[in-house]
């Protein structure tokens, strides 16, 4: 009678960014003989797709860092929880005075789009790339990204150099206060670079974990987390066991219940199949 949600990359995902062969044929297994499991990641369900594809993920996933919960099979969105446009806007023209344009992900009539102006540094150079090689259908170059903001945003990105980045972390939470949720962190796959993501205050792992199990009739059982960076403390804070791998941050190990061996040993995986089973 448990629920088991883990993060992705740096938890379940192994350091190529994908599901290991051991991983991808043992959830396949579990989840054929009835294990209740599912996802909450701040990639997008797009990415969440592709990685998973071939995997019965029968519960929606948690995409966006709670911004999204949707089906992973078919990539529609059960909640949506973007922003109001003027704060949105408010954000964004802080952003500016920083002299950041950020990448803007929009949930409008034409689906999910994520906007970007400029190529500011080489962190922001890679994730167009990456999105450009994988054809993600919601990328789009814009002359102007406020003109963008007339659709509700989802999530504000800043990339950039850590010092700046806290900085503009401290201004954009005294001008919004409890109305957003943020996180600020190194980017796993691009050293050298950190990630601010700005989202409402309603898009957390934790609320969409609870939207999750009051619509699936799961919010009886027990919950167990699994995770590694910022974005899960919040889950962590909701769950009745939150589990950290080796490689998670000293402050995610401590809010953790148990940390486990490192993700590139399939650690989340050799928990759960022990767990799961445990008479």
């Amino acid at each position: 009678m448990t629920l088991y949600v883990s993060d992705l990359d740096g938890t379940l995902l192994d350091p190529q960014a994908r599901l290991s062969d051991t991983t991808k044929s043992g959830l396949i297994r579990l989840l054929d003989e009835g294990l209740h499991f599912s996802v909450a990641s701040a990639r997008h369900v797009v990415s969440i797709q592709k990685i998973f594809e071939g995997v019965p993920l029968r519960l929606p996933v948690i995409s966006s860092n709670g911004a999204y919960l949707s089906d992973a099979l078919t990539g529609r969105h059960e909640l949506v929880n973007a922003m109001d446009p003027a704060l949105s806007q408010a954000v964004f023209a802080l952003m500016r005075s920083h002299g950041f344009t950020p990448f803007v992900l929009t949930h409008g009539p034409l689906g999910d789009q994520l906007f970007y102006e400029t190529v500011q540094n080489e962190g922001q150079r890679r994730f167009v790339e990456e999105r450009q090689l994988g054809h993600d259908p919601r990328l789009r170059h814009t002359a102007r990204i406020s003109d963008e903001l007339v659709h509700p945003a989802i999530t504000l990105l800043v990339i950039a150099e850590p010092a700046p980045l806290a900085a503009l972390y401290a201004e954009i939470e005294a001008l919004c206060g409890p109305a957003i949720e943020m996180h600020l962190a190194d980017d796993l796959y691009v050293p050298g670079w950190h990630w601010l993501n700005v989202h409402d205050a309603k898009a957390s792992k934790a609320q969409a974990i609870r939207s999750l199990a009051e619509r699936y009739g799961l919010h009886d059982r027990e919950l167990v987390v699994f995770g590694d960076h910022v974005n899960d403390l919040s889950m962590f804070r909701t769950a009745d066991r939150g589990i950290a791998v080796a490689n998670a941050l000293d402050e995610v190990k401590q809010a953790a219940q148990m940390v486990i061996a490192p993700h590139h040993e399939d650690a989340v995986l050799n928990f759960i199949e022990r767990d799961w089973r445990r008479p």
